[in-house]
């Protein structure tokens, strides 16, 4: 058999030539989350419940488009992709009917990023479970699975879900993620992860819901896999991996007390029910609810609130037809009754709570559940049938664990389960940009220190000024990274989701090309990951349909490097070309190169037209903040990367490493050099040893710079200096500097003479 493209040697990557190779990626693409037929984005209602007939036959992208997308992706230097499909994509119409076509787009996709050279890894992407409990991921069948009624869950506020938000144009900005914390996701995922132990009585097909899930889930994956195998080209030499389910949430599994929110709940925003409030209304009684909402200084309660739903559950009621999807329900589960009911949890004739802590134990063992015993329980009984279902059909596949977000890592160290095929997937990002949408040049905070206890007062948490924001991040994902070795064992560590939103300031780049704001973050986030010595990273997000209106059309996100109203970065030595056509995707002026000149992309869905009915938000097109993620990189290096920078501001890349004897003297160290920063004749390079070379080649169909570097043995260095360009570099803003001051006043210490580092 031939040597696999990619493989683990010593918790790092190498190719064939075993040469080091760092994955550098982006996430592809956003618009999986979504149909394309019907085209149902999330703030459209029409259609939407009409969910077993839905289609991905163009997701991520159509075929015909798939070249000026992956040309666009190699020329940013990107090496990997992170594949996002979702299992409502595979198995909408019903248990067990998967979509022939899909699969088959998806295979025609997938070869065409074998032409650009992408490393793949498949991700089975959910956010709170599916499209009807407002995010993405599962059919709609497995709603009715467990019981519940999707169409309810807007007067019930079982979930929060755009497409049927009474004004989808006010639908508050990151609202979705709270749906983790309602009645809906919550008892899916308890379902999904814990349903032997929580719910008993939930039988379907003569099996348990936790079974009849998870084993729909690992088949529909397995099909896909195995048809990735039969394909015959792209098994290894394009995939070579796959990441498990998308950031895993553990429901009410471990909940102290229903009647409570818990302290580690975080995120507050909008109505904020309690689990048990949450049971009240999912059975139609009304309830007065706190509200929350977000600013530079976490949650703060803004008010109550009344919920109605006048007497509407968000149950199944008790004359459903069951036999829509063909499955059997077991006698002792009643339709139209709370399943947490019928468990003994709460009395619905009385509305009283009887088992408050019903969630914090494993009823088996009588065990206390906290995050990480849920982690090495519940969510590794499910890794491991995973990795295993995958592996029975990829049979050399990497397996991408990500274990709860931003939680302990699975206790794997010396046991069977440290395979030496393995991947710790992280996911990090920073929370005070993500959730007030601006980028605070004064004061950030340390969160993963604040989780981990590091702080004896949150106050020493602040870290002031950009540099020491900066450096706060990068001890963060190095932070992370350590964790990873010392629970997971000597693995490579891919951060596969980091990324900042671009509608900052009330949307400001768009009304005025001013990008500084995205241009310091996303630099501060690339920084930081370098910086913290990961084996890899997949920044979120690319999304072919991205507009300044409606951002990545998916709950108000707005994540994508690329929008069909801003322009690509410039490349000096590429043709452009410029096409139109009905839908509205990326235009990619330098899709046409003199290697794919005689390839014909018939009518490729861009188009020429306004995306937004506001011109104010589409007159200034600026680069998107390209420079700051179009930046120099390791490709492949004859030795192992020791550490390695790209400064923007000076535009001064440099890389060490530590080369073994014994090498070819032929292998060189492959990086790539975008021109836009090191335009080749105005740049110059400084080595510790050897020879070297600037050169602009096509082999995997996009013109991309490379600088080849052959050096001797040892500790190596290399440093290049491009062109400087001039950065919009703003101070910090007296609104910034008002919350370090409110902050202050919180925390009743001032910290103006402080430097906490």
């Amino acid at each position: 058999m031939a040597s696999l493209r990619l493989t683990i040697e010593d918790g790092q990557f190498q190719d064939r030539y075993g040469r080091h190779v760092l994955l550098r990626g982006i996430n592809v693409a956003a618009d999986a989350k979504l149909p394309s037929q019907p085209d149902v984005p999330s703030h459209v209602a029409d259609d939407f419940f009409d969910g077993d007939n839905v289609k991905f036959h163009a997701r991520p992208f159509r075929k015909e488009d798939a070249h000026i997308h992956f040309s666009r992706i190699k020329r940013f230097g990107y090496n990997t992709i992170r594949y996002i499909f979702t299992w409502e994509a595979i198995e909408a119409a019903g248990p067990g009917i998967y979509d022939e076509e899909w699969i088959q787009h998806t295979i025609d996709v997938l070869r065409v990023a074998k032409e650009y050279g992408f490393y793949v890894f498949m991700d089975p992407h959910q956010d709170v479970w599916s499209r009807y409990c407002g995010g993405s991921g599962a059919p709609m069948w497995t709603i009715y699975a467990c019981g519940l009624n999707p169409q309810s869950f807007a007067a019930t506020e079982a979930a929060i879900v755009h497409n049927t938000y009474p004004e989808p144009e006010q639908f508050p900005k990151m609202i979705w993620s709270t749906n983790y914390y309602r009645l809906a996701a919550a008892t899916i995922f308890t379902m999904f992860f814990g349903g032997q132990d929580f719910a008993p009585k939930c039988i379907i097909d003569g099996v348990n819901i936790q079974d009849y899930l998870q084993r729909h889930f690992m088949r529909a994956c397995a099909h896909l896999a195995k048809r990735i195998h039969e394909a015959g080209d792209l098994e290894n030499e394009v995939v070579f991996g796959w990441e498990s389910l998308n950031e895993p949430n553990r429901g009410m599994i471990g909940h102290v007390n229903l009647d409570a929110i818990p302290k580690e709940q975080q995120l507050k925003k909008g109505t904020c029910p309690t689990l048990w409030q949450s049971f009240l209304t999912g059975s139609g009684r009304a309830c007065e609810i706190d509200t929350w909402d977000i600013g530079g200084l976490g949650a703060y309660k803004v008010g109550r609130s009344l919920i109605d739903p006048h007497g509407e559950h968000a149950w199944l009621p008790e004359d459903y037809d069951d036999s829509r999807y063909g499955w059997k329900r077991d006698p002792g589960w009643k339709l139209g009754e709370c399943i947490w009911a019928q468990h003994g949890v709460w009395d619905p004739s009385q509305d009283v709570l009887l088992q408050k802590n019903y969630f914090e134990r494993n009823p088996r063992t009588g065990e206390v559940i906290d995050y990480h015993t849920f982690t090495n329980t519940y969510f590794m009984g499910f890794y491991r049938d995973y990795r295993d279902t995958i592996r029975t059909i990829h049979q050399d596949a990497i397996l991408l664990c990500q274990p709860p977000t931003l939680e302990i890592p699975p206790s794997m160290k010396g046991t069977k389960d440290d395979d030496p095929r393995m991947v710790y997937a992280p996911h990090y990002y920073d929370g005070i940009t993500l959730m007030t949408k601006k980028w605070n040049r004064t004061w950030n905070v340390d969160v993963f220190g604040v989780l981990r206890g590091r702080y004896l007062h949150p106050a020493f948490a602040i870290k002031i000024g950009e540099s020491a924001i900066r450096n706060s991040f990068k001890e963060q994902l190095a932070a992370i990274k350590k964790e990873g070795q010392d629970y997971m064992g000597n693995h490579p560590c891919i951060l596969t989701e980091f990324g900042i939103p671009y509608d900052m300031d009330d949307k400001h780049a768009y009304k005025t090309g001013d990008y500084s704001s995205q241009t310091a973050a996303m630099d501060a986030n690339h920084f930081a990951v370098e910086g913290a010595g990961m084996e890899g990273y997949t920044l979120w997000v690319y999304a072919a349909t991205n507009d300044h209106q409606r951002g990545d059309q998916w709950n108000g996100e707005d994540l994508s490097i690329v929008s069909v109203d801003d322009q690509s970065l410039p490349v000096s030595n590429l043709p452009k070309t410029a096409t139109s056509s009905t839908r509205a995707e990326v235009n990619d002026e330098t899709s046409v190169t003199p290697s794919n000149l005689k390839q014909t992309l018939s009518n490729p869905s861009i188009s020429s037209d306004a995306s937004s009915p506001n011109p104010e938000l589409t007159n200034n097109p600026g680069y998107r903040a390209a420079e700051a993620y179009v930046r120099p990189a390791p490709i492949a290096t004859s030795g192992k990367v020791v550490n390695y920078s790209f400064d923007l501001k000076t535009c001064q890349f440099t890389l060490n490493l530590d080369a073994p004897r014994g090498r070819s003297p032929d292998s060189a160290t492959v990086i790539f050099l975008p021109e836009y920063h090191f335009p080749k004749e105005q740049c110059t390079v400084a080595v510790s040893s050897g020879k070297w070379e600037i050169s602009t080649d096509d082999e995997e169909r996009a013109w991309v710079q490379k600088i080849r570097w052959w050096h001797n043995d040892g500790a190596q260095s290399i440093k290049v200096t491009g062109l400087v360009r001039p950065l919009n570099a703003l101070p910090g803003t007296a609104e910034e500097n008002g919350y370090l001051e409110q902050c202050q006043q919180s925390y009743g210490v001032d910290l103006r003479g402080c430097n906490v580092m």
